[in-house]
């Protein structure tokens, strides 16, 4: 038994219980998913500094850190990993808080396995998106953005970040910075169809006259966009529905 036929999901189980844990992850091992087990937010986070996980399921009361703390920086090491909060406090402001912060879902305890394992497909069914800029607040709020439109987004922030996230995982669409630190935007365009030919390209950069020559090059190249900064969100959201 798999979810969506895909072979080993990477799962993240965060919870001082351990009852509820090895309960946990052997109904996952049933899905063909490959759990990792950490019982306090610093060990999840040494975990998540190993590797990229699809889904982290995290309990939101643990002594030390905490399950949305511990969101947060899972967030700044892994922003494409999907974060379910799961409690036995599930009150209104909860649940409005993991879902503001962008968390996909929260489940109280004891966990209605059936629906969890629903979101759990639900997140392994987001599209693939990659954004490439050395400017943080950009890519924070683009994160936000493209969280809320149902995309699973991996940021990088310069050309080897980038060759890092693309040797991890497919893309349906990567958003390339043309300026980048110590690289170029036109270098990582190469890359991608290096190594995800498939994947679907847009430029974004701030309009000047010196870029003009390099974003005609690429476009000719196979670049599917141009987006200029700042973005006509609308019209940027519209490229990615039809590229992803």
């Amino acid at each position: 038994m798999t979810l969506n036929n895909r072979e080993n999901p990477s799962i993240l189980l965060v919870d001082d219980d351990v009852d509820i844990c090895q309960n946990m992850v052997d109904i996952l091992d049933d899905y063909g998913c490959q759990v990792d087990v950490a019982h306090d937010g610093l060990s999840a986070l040494n975990l998540v500094g190993q590797k990229v996980y699809d889904v982290a399921l995290l309990d939101l009361k643990m002594p030390g850190m905490d399950g949305f703390t511990l969101f947060q920086e899972i967030k700044k090491i892994s922003p494409g990993t999907v974060v379910i909060i799961i409690t036995a406090h599930a009150g209104t402001g909860v649940v409005e808080e993991a879902l503001a912060t962008g968390a996909l879902q929260v489940f109280s305890k004891p966990i209605n396995l059936l629906r969890l394992m629903q979101e759990i497909d639900k997140a392994l069914d987001q599209p693939l998106v990659l954004v490439v800029d050395d400017d943080l607040d950009l890519c924070d709020n683009l994160w936000d953005l493209l969280r809320d439109q149902g995309y699973r987004v991996f940021l990088a922030h310069d050309e080897s970040q980038a060759a890092a996230r693309l040797n991890d995982r497919s893309y349906k669409v990567v958003l390339i910075d043309i300026k980048l630190p110590g690289g170029s935007g036109s270098q990582v365009f190469r890359r991608v169809r290096e190594m995800n030919p498939q994947a679907r390209t847009i430029l974004i950069t701030g309009y000047s006259s010196d870029t003009i020559p390099l974003v005609e090059r690429l476009l000719a190249e196979g670049a599917d966009a141009i987006h200029y900064k700042p973005f006509d969100v609308p019209m940027l959201l519209s490229t990615l529905d039809r590229l992803a």
